[in-house]
């Protein structure tokens, strides 16, 4: 089971919802600072769950070499990682691997990462969590930066992890 820090679920998930599948440019959630992020994706990489490639689109470039831009990518082992269905993914030259278990907190993470979000009891269900659980939970993601948004879905209240960009 791969075990993932907050900081590395949100953004193989940020990359998992671009078309390309590029890290860059980094959600506004991540507030660490530049070498905190070069290790964590130099990490990322050794685990085989993003990949460097030349890219021509400035956005994604993650660093310069001469003149060859390189930029950083989800991977499908990153994508099974976070929990994705990666039959979507295909057009990417990725193949479609099933899914691991992985960590509760990813999967609420993966969840909230949603268009749409998750409400309540979608994340209960998901976790095993008891309510009061669930929602120190979404309390803790707040603390450590992470801007939730409410909404409300069939009178229920629906959380989502906002990427500011």
């Amino acid at each position: 089971m791969t075990k993932l820090t907050d900081t590395q679920c949100i953004l193989l998930s940020s990359a998992a919802q671009r078309g390309t599948g590029s890290v860059y440019p980094l959600p506004t959630t991540i507030t660490t600072g530049p070498g905190p992020i070069a290790r964590t994706l130099n990490l990322l990489a050794k685990r085989g769950l993003v990949e460097e490639r030349e890219t021509s689109t400035p956005e994604e470039v993650w660093r310069v070499e001469e003149i060859t831009r390189y930029g950083i990518f989800v991977t499908a082992a990153g994508l099974v990682a976070i929990g994705v269905d990666d039959r979507a993914g295909q057009g990417r030259g990725r193949a479609a691997v099933p899914a691991p278990a992985q960590t509760k907190a990813a999967q609420v993470l993966a969840l909230l990462g949603r268009s749409n979000g998750a409400t309540l009891p979608e994340l209960i269900a998901a976790t095993g969590w008891l309510p009061h659980t669930t929602r120190a939970f979404l309390t803790a993601l707040r603390k450590k930066g992470h801007t939730l948004t409410k909404s409300k879905r069939e009178d229920a209240t629906c959380y989502r992890i906002v990427e500011a960009g």
